[in-house]
């Protein structure tokens, strides 16, 4: 009895059970069956009850196999997520279940097996199989507008920067001649006198001395800003008057 109640447990793999299922991937392609890594895939299991009693669809699962073209057995190289649903199905009647998952392994054809284990009125377990096909792994199609394209670029544009900046002041900068800086006062007065300066006319005065006559200005073409103020400031001379020089008296011959 023991052993009869286990195997009543263990869904059949080739039930006797008038359930049909079909599965249908309503994003996929002319060209195939394919599946992208970071993505989820939608699959749609259409299921026909032609019992005279309602059944259970219990699970969904399903897994990728490798597709056995080479002389090496078929093996799992992933098992999918299984789902529960407990969706029932009523005589004579049809219904529609998605079952998604996701996948991320390397580009490559594998053997796609999904599976639904349902159960009748008596609670009999059985596994109905959805699907059996070969499908393709890719990889997304690349976007600039992917944040981790965005943050490579920037890593890249600032390395560049930084070799760039790093090659000109090690090897470029040696072939250029550095600009000396202001010296001294002394030097700094050479070249403010040596600039030359506009004067009014009216602003000049003729003055006639032993050279010659000469002309001065009043407008100042100096900086004063370095010559100290004593210097700039200096007291007038007072006049002191002198009297009538004293006769030399003549030595008695």
């Amino acid at each position: 009895m023991r052993q009869a109640a286990e195997e009543v447990e263990v869904p059949s793999a080739s039930p006797n059970l008038a359930v049909k299922v079909s599965t249908s991937f309503p994003s996929s392609e002319i060209f195939g069956i394919k599946l992208v890594n970071g993505h989820p895939t939608q699959a749609l299991l259409s299921f026909t009850n032609d019992e005279p009693e309602a059944v259970n669809v219990v699970f969904i699962g399903g897994s990728l196999w490798t597709s056995g073209y080479t002389d090496q057995p078929s093996r799992v190289v992933r098992n999918l997520t299984t789902t529960r649903y407990n969706v029932e199905i009523p005589a004579g009647q049809k219904d529609s279940i998605s079952y998604s998952f996701v996948t991320d392994l390397h580009p490559q054809d594998l053997k796609l097996n999904l599976a639904a284990v349902i159960t009748d009125n008596e609670g009999a377990a059985y596994t109905l199989q959805a699907l059996n096909e070969t499908v393709s792994i890719v990889e997304p199609d690349a976007s600039i507008f992917d944040p981790q394209i965005i943050f490579l670029y920037f890593f890249l544009l600032a390395a560049f920067c930084g070799t760039c900046y790093f090659i000109y002041s090690t090897w470029i900068t040696t072939f250029f001649p550095q600009k000396k800086r202001g010296g001294k006062g002394g030097e700094r007065a050479k070249r403010s006198s040596g600039r030359s300066t506009k004067v009014d006319p009216a602003d000049q005065v003729s003055v006639i001395g032993a050279d010659g006559p000469a002309v001065t200005s009043g407008a100042k073409a100096y900086d004063e800003s370095w010559i100290p103020a004593g210097h700039i400031n200096r007291p007038e001379a007072r006049r002191v008057k002198s009297g009538p020089r004293p006769k030399s008296r003549s030595k008695p011959e």
